[in-house]
């Protein structure tokens, strides 16, 4: 409460009279990834990608050496598994991204505005010339500067193991794939910030936004030439072009747009609904 009573004197007109509203998106930008550096969420949720991006290369090498001592084969097995190609490999890093990595971004994620809301942190704030609309969007910007930087520095190290140990990818189609499934994780995060807004348990809007997630991927994989466009596809063309070069499909653009025209709808109903949340209360 005290941090955010300082935050609003900052936030003040009459202390800074040439203050525009952009200049006040900022300064609530940077509160945001001060609370995310002192909860130390900017070291670990990157480091659990990172840690998940080395793993898949370097346990795919490994596989055979570690079933061979196992202990449970028989004596005189021969293990012969065929080496996938580096491609495959990214592939495959970016389907942990998708379990794992998710996982953990929402639980770090859910309760950005609720958390707020409960302790009064929101109303305080607001209270100050700080519209809905930008005190969604800078929640907004620090999580998805997170789910970007995490998702970077987990696929570079993937890439990396990957072409050391089992073979070259071009950096190109690493970046293309990694672009894709970064506008994923954006709409899973708009997601779980659109819950967060409508919800006051933090528990709840995890939980929705998991669930939301999943059917949409869930939907899309089972009914490609109809769901196709729909942003639970673009986990799929992002393997897609790890493993290939080139998504397969004429609904990837429409994906994408969708995808972006979507997110910015969360975004102004998550503040619509916020203002009236805080008129209510």
């Amino acid at each position: 409460m005290k941090g955010a009573a300082n935050l609003s004197d900052k936030l003040d007109p009459t202390s800074f009279p040439a203050t525009s509203s952009f200049i006040r998106y900022l300064v609530m930008v940077q509160k945001e990834l001060l609370e995310q550096a002192r909860s130390y969420k900017l070291l670990w949720v990157p480091l659990v990608f990172v840690l998940l991006g080395i793993m898949q290369p370097v346990s795919t090498y490994y596989m055979p050496v570690i079933l061979e001592h196992a202990g449970s084969l028989p004596e005189g097995t021969v293990i012969d598994i065929p080496m996938p190609l580096g491609a495959e490999v990214l592939a495959q890093t970016l389907q942990q991204f998708g379990t794992l990595g998710m996982l953990v971004l929402v639980l770090a994620c859910m309760g950005t505005v609720s958390g707020e809301r409960l302790s009064g942190v929101s109303a305080i704030i607001l209270v100050k010339p700080i519209s809905a609309i930008a005190y969604i969007s800078s929640k907004w910007t620090s999580m998805l500067l997170l789910a970007w930087g995490s998702l970077a520095a987990g696929y570079l190290a993937s890439w990396y193991y990957t072409g050391l140990l089992i073979g070259e990818t071009t950096i190109v189609q690493a970046f293309d794939s990694m672009l894709v499934y970064g506008l994923w994780l954006s709409a899973v995060m708009t997601i779980t910030l659109l819950f967060s807004t409508w919800l006051r348990s933090s528990a709840a809007a995890a939980f929705a936004a998991l669930g939301g997630a999943l059917m949409l991927t869930l939907l899309a994989s089972l009914f490609p030439k109809q769901l196709g466009w729909t942003p639970g596809a673009l986990s799929g063309f992002a393997y897609q072009l790890a493993a290939a070069g080139t998504p397969d499909s004429s609904t990837f653009s429409a994906a994408v747009v969708v995808t972006i025209v979507c997110m910015l709808g969360s975004i102004s109903l998550a503040a619509l609904q916020l203002r009236k949340s805080l008129a209510a209360e």
